[in-house]
C-alpha cells in the first residue's frame, strides 16, 4: 500500500460551511475482514446539512468526518480478490475522506459503465427512493403519487424510479426547477402555491402515496391528500432545519402525529422511513441494501434512470460544495470528487 495518509474533511462543531477543516490522517493497513477504499466520489446530502447544525437525529459528537455514502476503488484488503474493485458503501459518517477503511461486508459492486460521481448519486438516494417506493409504500403500476422536493437528490431519483415502474408522479419544486422536474417525467406544481388545491386539480380523489421529507405543519396536508388505501411516507423534518433546540424533539413530535393518524378509523396509513431501522439483523440489512442498490444501478447502467449531478467539486473544497447544496438553486446532488 503506497498511500500512508488520508485527506479528510472534519466538522468541528456547529459552524458555517466555511468552518469545515481540511486535515490529514495517518493510514494503517486494513485488518481482517476490512478493505481500504480510495474514495472517488462522496455526496453532500441533507443529512450533512443537518449535522453541521447539530440537528441530525443520531449524529456522533463533534468533531467528526461527515459523508453519508461513497463510491471508490479498493486499494488494499485482507481479501486480495477485492483489490481493484469499484464499490459503493453506506457510511452515515466518514465518507468525506480520500481513503476510508471499511468492513468488506458493507461493500457493494458498482457497474463499470456507471461513472463514479453518477453512481454516487444513487447510493443513499437510490436505496432510500427504491425502498420507500417498493418496500414501504409498495406502489403499484398505474398509481399516482406526490413527491415533495422533486428536484432534490432523493426526490429526483424517486421520480425516475416511479416513472420506470409505470407510476404517475406529481412533483413539488420551485418555479426555477419546473422544467427540470418536468423533464424527469413528473407533473410539476409550485411548492410555494396552494399545494392541496394544485394536487386536487390533477388527482381529484387524492393520490395513492405521498413522500414527504419536510415535516412541520405541512405534513397534515400530505396526509389529507391521500386517497382511500393511500400511504404517507415521511422521511425527514426539513421544515425544522433552522429551528433552535435539539434534533430529537421535532422527530418525536412527527412520530407521535404519524402514530395518532394510524389509530383513526380510515383506510389510510402514515409511516416513517428510516434507512437504518433494520440494522439489528445485520446480515439481512446488508442483503437488502445490496439487492436494492443493485436494482437501481442496473436501471442506471441501462439508461432508464439518469444521474442528477448538480456539481462535481473537489473534496478539499467541501465548504463551497456545502454552500451550493444549501443554496436551493440546484437540481440533484452535489458530489465531492477526488482530485
Amino acid at each position: 500500500m503506497n498511500t500512508t495518509t488520508a485527506t479528510e474533511i472534519v466538522l468541528p462543531g456547529r459552524v458555517e460551511p466555511s468552518g469545515l477543516l481540511v486535515t490529514q490522517r495517518e493510514l494503517a493497513p486494513p485488518g481482517p475482514g476490512r478493505a481500504l477504499v480510495r474514495v472517488d466520489a462522496s455526496g453532500v446530502s441533507f443529512a450533512e446539512q443537518q449535522m453541521r447544525r447539530g440537528k441530525y437525529f443520531d449524529q456522533p459528537p463533534f468533531p467528526f468526518v461527515p459523508g453519508y455514502d461513497l463510491v471508490g476503488t479498493v486499494t488494499a484488503a485482507d481479501d486480495a480478490t477485492l483489490i481493484g474493485q469499484r464499490v459503493a458503501a453506506l457510511t452515515k459518517t466518514g465518507g468525506w475522506s480520500s481513503h476510508v477503511d471499511l468492513d468488506a461486508a458493507d461493500l457493494i459492486p458498482v457497474p463499470d459503465t456507471v461513472e463514479a460521481a453518477d453512481a454516487e448519486t444513487f447510493v443513499v438516494n437510490g436505496i432510500t427512493a427504491w425502498q420507500m417506493l417498493h418496500r414501504v409504500a409498495d406502489v403499484q403500476p398505474g398509481a399516482t403519487i406526490l413527491v415533495h422536493g422533486a428536484n432534490g437528490g432523493v426526490g429526483s431519483t424517486l421520480v425516475q424510479l416511479a416513472r420506470a415502474a409505470g407510476i404517475h408522479v406529481i412533483g413539488t419544486a420551485s418555479t426555477r426547477h419546473a422544467d427540470a422536474v418536468a423533464a424527469l417525467g413528473s407533473t410539476w406544481i409550485d411548492y410555494r402555491g396552494n399545494v392541496p388545491q394544485q394536487v386536487r386539480a390533477i388527482a381529484p380523489h387524492g393520490v395513492d402515496a405521498v413522500f414527504d421529507h419536510i415535516g412541520g405543519p405541512g405534513i397534515t396536508d400530505s396526509f389529507d391528500l391521500l386517497a382511500d388505501g393511500g400511504t404517507l411516507v415521511s422521511y425527514g423534518t426539513a421544515a425544522t432545519k433552522n429551528d433552535e433546540g435539539g434534533s430529537r424533539l421535532p422527530v418525536l413530535k412527527l412520530f407521535a402525529r404519524l402514530l395518532w393518524w394510524n389509530t383513526l378509523p380510515n383506510k389510510r396509513s402514515a409511516l416513517f422511513y428510516n434507512l437504518w431501522a433494520g440494522r439489528r439483523n445485520l446480515t439481512r440489512f446488508r442483503a437488502r441494501i445490496a439487492e436494492d442498490l443493485a436494482q437501481v444501478f442496473a436501471l442506471a447502467a441501462a439508461g432508464t434512470v439518469t444521474a442528477q449531478v448538480a456539481a462535481r467539486i473537489p473534496l478539499t473544497d467541501a465548504a463551497r460544495a456545502m454552500e451550493l447544496a444549501e443554496s436551493g438553486t440546484v437540481t440533484g446532488k452535489v458530489v465531492l470528487v477526488s482530485a
